[in-house]
């Protein structure tokens, strides 16, 4: 289930409206990989001013399979954005079921299941992104270091609010087993997010 309109479509002011407006999508679910794609664009911007530098010539495949690499992930991203809507959408459906519907426990739990997966997928792509970005703080313009550090925050803000919209669908999701093997991989993704992105920053600062 998708929203009728993709997100990366709308120009920005009517994204940031749509947000804040008194609807469930877009919502905390969409901004993650939103903000991961603006990390993932303005890393790809600080690599597109590392290649065909001359300093930097050693380094001119790697930087080129990096542009490539962030290209792909923003776009990944977007659409993460879209699925997220989607799975949200059915989820308040779900939720709107009438209570003495004997399927809506099943279809809640269903849909909470649905749920994690794009946010689990973003906070994914969230620690691809650092990893990449502890390379690129080696390897790229200095003179774009602070955009560098500001992509490894915006990525690892989106780690974070990744985990957030995980946990909040755990206690739905009906098996206690799986509910567990998400949190551990929640607080071990965070862990690794804090620590690249202050690898990052120590690098360029």
């Amino acid at each position: 289930m998708r929203m009728l309109e993709a997100l990366a479509a709308l120009p920005l002011g009517e994204l940031l409206a749509r947000l804040a407006s008194k609807k469930p999508v877009p919502g905390g679910g969409a901004v993650a990989p939103v903000v991961a794609a603006f990390s993932a664009g303005l890393a790809e911007m600080v690599v597109a001013y590392s290649i065909g530098k001359r300093a930097l010539a050693e380094h001119e495949d790697e930087l080129r399979e990096a542009s490539a690499r962030l290209e792909r992930a923003r776009v990944a991203l977007l659409d993460l954005a879209d699925a997220d809507a989607g799975a949200y959408a059915a989820l308040n459906a779900a939720f709107k079921l009438d209570k003495a519907d004997e399927q809506r426990t099943e279809k809640i739990a269903a849909g909470a299941r649905a749920a994690v997966i794009p946010p689990q997928a973003t906070m994914a792509m969230g620690i691809d992104l650092l990893r990449l970005y502890e390379r690129l703080a080696e390897i790229s313009n200095r003179q774009l270091a602070s955009d560098l550090r500001i992509a490894a925050i915006l990525g690892e803000a989106a780690v974070r609010a990744s985990v957030e919209n995980i946990l909040v669908n755990l206690p739905l999701l009906g098996d206690a087993k799986r509910a567990g093997e998400l949190r551990g991989e929640c607080e071990r993704s965070m862990e690794e997010a804090g620590q690249r992105c202050e690898g990052v920053v120590r690098a360029t600062g």
